[in-house]
């Protein structure tokens, strides 16, 4: 039994040095870059900056190209929370119907819901389905596509966790008067706020980090996100590594604050389901 337990804290050690290896050291080198100067960061070496000019680079960062990463914040910000609101919404709808209810639809649509998951999202026939809805460089457009990418890995989540819940509570409201909406919104859905927490910290960072979907459906300056600012730093001739890595520290620090905040409650929403469904 000693044994075993003095076994379970190496396995433990080894694994928060490991953590820290990939995660805290790639965080360092990001730091310590921004806070350089062109010169000294265009050598890439993990070295204390001399001088220290992270103030400096973040003032350059803000202020290029008549402050476009602002911009471009508020167009992350704006298509992160629309997206994961209507994605929320719906999958916590579809996985409470697809747990309570059984027909014989529901295999064809547990296979669409896997097959979300497992094919590969198609860039020119997305294209040409938002040139023929007029949604293509259109915010609503990106919305749409995030939802769709998204949609299937919350439903699993949701339907995993609705297991969990007695049946009995949905009868005693039914007994009580409420209607299915009422039902869902006003019984159920405070329930599921492990979940919900969880999708919404998981679909929100994936939005926010999203560099290939609003590169190829949202082109454009007055559309620009976060992840598309920067290429104003990098070109065939000259990467402007200092302020590169300036952009990234600002684009990295909200999505690391939502974790740290919200690490507890994505763990339960993750287990919950997975343990009792």
């Amino acid at each position: 039994m000693k044994r075993e337990r003095t076994l379970g804290r190496v396995v433990g050690i080894v694994a928060i040095l490991l953590s820290i290896v990939i995660f805290l050291i790639p965080f360092a080198f990001i730091l310590l870059t921004a806070s350089k100067t062109a010169a000294d960061a265009s050598e890439l070496n993990f070295t204390l900056p001399s001088p220290f000019v992270l103030m400096d680079n973040i003032q350059t960062v803000l202020t290029t190209q008549n402050f476009l990463i602002l911009r471009a914040f508020i167009n992350s910000t704006t298509l992160t929370v629309f997206s994961v609101v209507i994605m929320v919404i719906l999958s916590a709808m579809t996985g409470y119907v697809l747990q309570r209810r059984s027909s014989r639809w529901n295999p064809v649509i547990n296979f669409l819901v896997l097959a979300g998951l497992i094919v590969p999202p198609a860039v020119v026939p997305t294209i040409w389905v938002l040139q023929g809805l007029g949604l293509f460089k259109q915010m609503p457009g990106m919305i749409l596509v995030n939802v769709a990418f998204g949609l299937s890995f919350c439903i699993l989540l949701f339907r995993a966790f609705v297991s969990t819940i007695p049946r009995e509570l949905d009868e005693a409201a039914i007994v009580d008067g409420a209607g299915p909406l009422r039902l869902f919104f006003s019984v159920i859905l405070p329930l599921l706020k492990p979940v919900v927490i969880t999708c919404v910290v998981v679909q929100a960072v994936n939005v926010f980090n999203d560099f290939t979907g609003p590169l190829y459906f949202l082109p454009g300056n007055e559309n620009v996100t976060v992840q598309l600012t920067l290429y104003n730093y990098q070109s065939d001739t000259l990467n402007q590594w200092n302020l590169l890595f300036t952009d990234i520290l600002l684009i990295t620090i909200p999505v690391l604050v939502m974790y740290i905040i919200f690490n507890r409650q994505i763990v339960a929403g993750m287990t919950s389901g997975a343990v009792k469904g």
